[in-house]
């Protein structure tokens, strides 16, 4: 199945592309998805290890299955006051 991954600001610097489409396998979840970019993209590796995913507006969690078509956005923690 096909999923678009959307990079935050701070990830795409990291990346060929801020929006990409990935072949992942049917029922994958966030975790699958995030082992398959940084296998594809190893600059990635690093980063997705304090990744905030966010799919459909709402945050989850890596056991998340995806579905065919949906979009994940891959934002990066922000702190500061």
């Amino acid at each position: 199945m096909t999923v678009r991954v959307r990079l935050g600001a701070g990830l795409a610097r990291l990346s060929a592309a801020p929006l990409k489409s990935v072949q992942i396998s049917e029922g994958a979840t966030v975790g699958e998805l995030f082992a398959r970019l940084a296998q594809d993209e190893p600059d990635l590796a690093p980063a997705l290890r304090s990744v905030l995913p966010v799919v459909a507006g709402e945050h989850v969690t890596r056991d998340r299955r995806l579905e065919h078509g949906q979009e994940v956005a891959l934002l990066l923690p922000v702190s500061g006051g």
